[in-house]
């Protein structure tokens, strides 16, 4: 394609691209998750006593609003294109917190005693961050499928690394990088790929960025020549004012990467977060804490299910099954008993008379249409309640509530030399592949977002994955 024509291409379809409109949206979203917030709160106290709160006192707050979405401002959550999810949520908790605290602060000195206003907003600040992510979610969905959202990106190269990194973008339009163009000197790379024209010219970042303000660049050449590499950088990338430069390691996605400097030499620092001994007492606590209280609140549910498992069919309500642990150590697995008690029997009849159950078994080790499974099952395991009994294994320290899924002795050979890797850690109830596809995922997929996963870990990371998590279930979706 001519840069003639590319002008054309894009005109007709990014002309109005910017992060602006993200940000006009997302300010709009969060005003409303905080009134949420307020409101909700306001009501609870009010429906414990109409005598304590009246409409009037929520009116006489609200202004606090704004001040909210000051502090987000200070936060950078505006635009809020490409924020990572983990870091997103973190920044929201930030917020809330010196907001809500200095609401009760203020409240508090004025006062000087508990007024039901300061429970109001106890009540407010303990829903606003859920509130923020759910807001944020519903409204970046919505705009993702505009063409006013996300920062024009021009990639670099369009051999498998620029193909690749066009993939992910394309295929997940909620990142906020929109792939309008590659750059690369090889004719032989054709055209165009995924509809996105291919230029055979690496120069042209200077005009790109002076005639349409595109800001992104990423350079995907691994295996460029250094020199040549480097006078890309120099005369081409460095006029857009944000760049990223994927590095020559495609595979090596289990070591976590930091840039340091040696007296003007640069270095990359590497590490596994969740193999480090204080993380590992962090991610105990937050364990401890949500399954102690979670337990509690869900006992309910748990005795209508076991009721339920009881009268509809023969056997015992939990069902214990051999899975295999941290660093290679089999445990026992609660779930609530989902089929019926002679299952073995059955799976090995229909592997026997059925190829192509045994061929999705042998790949996933599961069947999408299991005739073991009970009818009270088949409803267990759409929703995922079946292994809420799995709280028992993360207070015996075996689980935890996010992690790599635990997995049978016949799974190992799928993992290969990442076995090691992945299983130095907790197996979790739930994790990063879970929320990415479920029992969708092949185990490719699998070590990737497990190995992401140790890479990165943080508190915030591991209740943005429990946020997931909950979407997923509700939409049922990849599992069966």
């Amino acid at each position: 394609m001519t840069i003639k024509d590319f002008d054309i291409w894009y005109l007709s379809r990014y002309k109005h691209t910017t992060s602006a409109y993200a940000a006009i949206a997302f300010i709009i979203s969060d005003f409303i998750a905080i009134m949420l917030s307020f409101g909700t709160g306001f009501f609870i106290v009010n429906a414990y006593d109409l005598s304590l709160i009246n409409f009037k006192s929520f009116i006489t707050y609200w202004p606090f609003v704004p001040a909210f979405i000051l502090l987000f401002y200070a936060t950078n959550l505006y635009p809020g294109v490409s924020l990572a999810p983990a870091e997103e949520l973190r920044r929201f908790a930030v917020g809330s917190i010196i907001g809500h605290g200095g609401i009760l602060l203020f409240m508090g000195i004025d006062n000087g005693k508990i007024t039901p206003e300061m429970v109001a907003f106890f009540i407010s600040w303990v829903l606003s961050v859920f509130l923020l992510l759910v807001c944020r979610s519903i409204t970046r969905n919505i705009i993702s499928k505009t063409k006013l959202w996300g920062i024009p990106a021009v990639i670099y190269g369009c051999g498998n690394s620029g193909k690749l990194v066009a993939d992910r973008l394309l295929d997940n339009p909620s990142v906020g990088y929109i792939p309008v163009l590659f750059l690369d000197d090889n004719e032989e790379t054709g055209e165009t790929y995924r509809n996105i024209p291919i230029i055979h010219d690496t120069s042209l970042g200077p005009y790109l960025v002076e005639k349409y303000n595109i800001k992104m660049a990423i350079v995907a050449m691994p295996g460029a020549d250094r020199h040549r590499l480097a006078d890309i950088l120099d005369e081409s990338v460095s006029a857009f004012k944000y760049n990223v430069l994927i590095p020559d390691f495609f595979g090596l996605t289990n070591i976590w990467m930091s840039v340091r400097d040696f007296d003007g030499v640069l270095g990359l620092a590497t590490s596994q977060q969740l193999l480090m001994p204080w993380n590992r007492i962090k991610k105990r606590l937050l364990d401890l804490f949500l399954v102690i209280v979670g337990g509690i609140l869900l006992m309910p549910l748990f005795l209508i299910i076991a009721f339920l498992i009881k009268i509809s069919s023969p056997g015992p309500v939990l069902y214990k099954h051999t899975r295999i642990g941290r660093n290679g150590k089999p445990f026992k697995a609660y779930k609530f008993r989902s089929m019926v008690l002679d299952a073995d029997l059955r799976l090995k009849e229909l592997l026997e008379k059925d190829p192509e159950a045994r061929k999705e078994w042998e790949q996933t080790y599961k069947l999408k249409n299991d005739p073991r499974i009970t009818p009270i099952g088949k409803f267990l395991r759409k929703t995922s309640f079946d292994e809420f009994p799995q709280l028992l294994n993360i207070l015996k320290n075996e689980m935890s509530l996010v992690g790599p899924r635990p997995i049978v002795y016949d799974e190992i050979p799928k993992y290969g030399k990442s076995f090691k890797r992945v299983f130095s850690v907790k197996p979790g109830l739930t994790g990063m592949w879970q929320v990415s596809g479920r029992s969708d995922t092949d185990y490719t997929e699998r070590v990737a977002f497990d190995t992401f996963y140790i890479q990165s870990w943080s508190i915030w990371l591991d209740i943005w994955i429990l946020y997931k998590t909950i979407g997923v279930v509700l939409r049922g979706k990849g599992a069966y």
